[in-house]
């Protein structure tokens, strides 16, 4: 029954299947009766408020307060911008009627056609337009500026082909929007707010990223500038992790925010806005686990430690249960969540299986002789290495342990995308390369029209201009016309 439930389709064969059956299998989310929607069960559910929590505790130390602005939005509201509206606008789902009403023949409930809205609401994909109509009302003077406000929510944006947490028509999210009294306000803000994403992803998520600013075609609707951190997954593909837009004036212009400022004079307020999604927990999966299950970072697990006694009689688990729980104690006096499992409902190897399939980062068994010896056994879920330890300062052995397998799981995507990362200087070897995966690096002219052609013969996209990168000038490679620098190439979600 432990084969059984481990059984995944290994990821040579085939990584969308691999993904799909470890989502499924690790009891982190299933497709629900709606199409296109997700339910996200409890232990994928808990993965997502570690992510919250700390997320909220790093937005809170930069200054940032929440708040809750309406799901709807009047349609009026997303003809104000042209370029959002045009972004969205086939994404999003349109509520037309407030009522229903029993069928005359007795079937059920049909929409009451004298219950029409006067003007259509929009599920909101996103809340910039709602979110500024408000901060109309907010913001008279400098002195009411900044406005730093975050909110934690759902979206909706209509998608038919859909994959458990990548893409569904509706996913939890947080969204900041920023209003500030200078560009260069609000300029700082979408960068700090990039390296905020980047510190969350490489420290917390063990998931190493590069910083960037997206080509023109790749940008937010309704950004001047957007900074993306970009992420490599074990198939070679990126992943855009977070997103954090430099949005000018266009948004306080579109809803007419102005404030005086010290000079007494009116001007339109400057904006940001940033977010990212349910989609990380995708990224969590595909940056670290393996053909076992799940591999998570000990930071962002559910529970750091499961402890399982191994047991003939009831004598004996009353005697393990008890040196358990003072290894408990000691263990959540260091801050390390645990669980023990004494349930007598499944044998030790079905819980083994089970738990590294979930991805617990730490597992203790402890038996009989272990009781008689004082030692316990110790396996970690990232090489799945075993040993046996003594009892004696345990606690402080695991806290060790915790920080290693953080590291090793960093160390091991970081260098899996040093092993995929190129650079290439003509068109045909970038035609053949991005047939194996993983990030090219190559000049480009600038243009959207060079970007298209490679996008559409190759099915790769500009995933980002990095910001630390290699700056030297060179020549395009489909072109030949002068580049400024390389960006970053890729295939992605």
């Amino acid at each position: 029954m432990a084969k059984e439930l481990k059984e995944l389709t290994p990821r040579s064969v085939s990584y969308s299947q691999w993904y799909q059956d470890l989502v499924i299998k690790a009891d982190m989310a299933e497709n629900s009766a709606v199409r296109g929607c997700m339910v996200i069960k409890p232990y994928g559910y808990a993965i997502w408020e570690k992510m919250q929590r700390q997320l909220d505790d790093m937005f809170k130390e930069t200054g940032h307060v929440n708040a809750y602005f309406p799901l709807f939005i009047p349609k009026s509201f997303l003809s104000k911008e042209a370029e959002h509206v045009e972004g969205f606008a086939k994404e999003c789902a349109v509520v037309t009627h407030y009522r229903l009403k029993t069928n005359h023949d007795g079937t059920g409930v049909v929409v009451d056609p004298e219950a029409k809205l006067e003007e259509e609401l929009i599920v909101r994909p996103t809340s910039e337009t709602i979110i500024w109509n408000t901060y109309r009302n907010w913001v008279q003077s400098y002195r009411d500026l900044p406005i730093l406000c975050n909110q934690w929510a759902n979206v909706v944006r209509w998608e038919m082909r859909t994959r458990l947490f990548l893409r569904t028509a509706e996913f939890l999210w947080q969204e900041g929007h920023t209003a500030h009294a200078t560009q260069a306000e609000a300029e700082a803000e979408a960068r700090k707010m990039q390296e905020v994403y980047a510190d969350f992803a490489e420290n917390f998520m063990a998931m190493p990223v590069i910083k960037g600013v997206k080509s023109e075609s790749e940008r937010f609707a309704g950004a001047i500038d957007t900074y993306t951190i970009e992420a490599m997954m074990q198939d070679g593909k990126a992943l855009q992790a977070g997103t954090s837009h430099f949005l000018g004036q266009n948004f306080a212009k579109a809803f007419d925010v102005k404030f005086i400022d010290k000079e007494g004079k009116s001007d339109y307020v400057w904006a940001t806005s940033w977010g990212v999604s349910t989609r990380l927990i995708g990224a969590l999966i595909m940056s670290h686990s393996d053909d076992n299950g799940l591999v998570l970072p000990p930071k962002l697990a559910p529970y750091q430690v499961v402890i399982v006694p191994i047991y003939k009689t009831q004598e004996q688990l009353n005697a393990i249960s008890e040196k358990v729980a003072g290894i408990m104690a000691k263990l959540k006096a260091l801050g390390i969540s645990v669980k023990y499992d004494d349930a007598d409902n499944k044998k030790p190897g079905w819980k083994f299986a089970e738990y590294e399939l979930k991805g617990v980062p730490v597992r203790l068994a402890m038996g009989g002789r272990d009781m008689e010896n004082n030692t316990i056994e110790v396996m970690r879920r990232d090489t799945l290495e075993k040993e046996t330890v003594s009892c004696d300062n345990i606690e402080l052995y695991v806290k060790d342990l915790l920080d290693a397998i953080q590291a090793n799981i960093y160390k091991k995507a970081f260098d899996y995308r040093t092993a995929h990362t190129i650079t290439v200087d003509s068109y045909d070897e970038f035609k053949e390369k991005i047939e194996e995966g993983g990030f090219i690096l190559a000049h480009w002219d600038g243009t959207p029209e060079t970007e298209e052609k490679i996008k559409n013969e190759t099915k790769a996209t500009i995933r980002c201009i990095p910001l630390h990168g290699d700056t030297t000038p060179g020549t395009c490679m489909v072109t030949g016309k002068p580049s400024k620098q390389r960006v970053l190439f890729a295939r992605a979600y």
